[in-house]
């Protein structure tokens, strides 16, 4: 099991874009959170299988049709052991 925090800035907020994550993250079977940061950015913490966060962070970079992702920064941190991805 692998966590990563992901920070995502550009146009990834009123976009749907913490949905698009959910979706994803569930389609993956990976847990943990997107949440809105009061920058503009998003936050991501997801853990799971090493390939599944791979796949995510692909998919972080390309968002939602309405989102304009500029870049996506990934920090690997400890799995906080969660169930689910939620949306905060």
């Amino acid at each position: 099991m692998k966590a990563q925090r992901f920070v995502v800035t550009g146009r990834v907020q009123g976009v749907g874009y913490r949905y698009f994550v959910l979706q994803e993250a569930q389609r993956l079977g990976l847990a943990g959170f997107a949440r809105n940061l009061p920058d503009g950015a998003v936050e991501v913490v997801a853990e799971g299988g090493e390939s599944a966060l791979a796949e995510l962070e692909a998919r972080l970079r390309v968002g939602p049709s309405f989102a304009r992702v500029a870049d996506v920064a990934a920090l690997g941190v400890e799995p906080r052991g969660d169930q689910g991805f939620h949306i905060r």
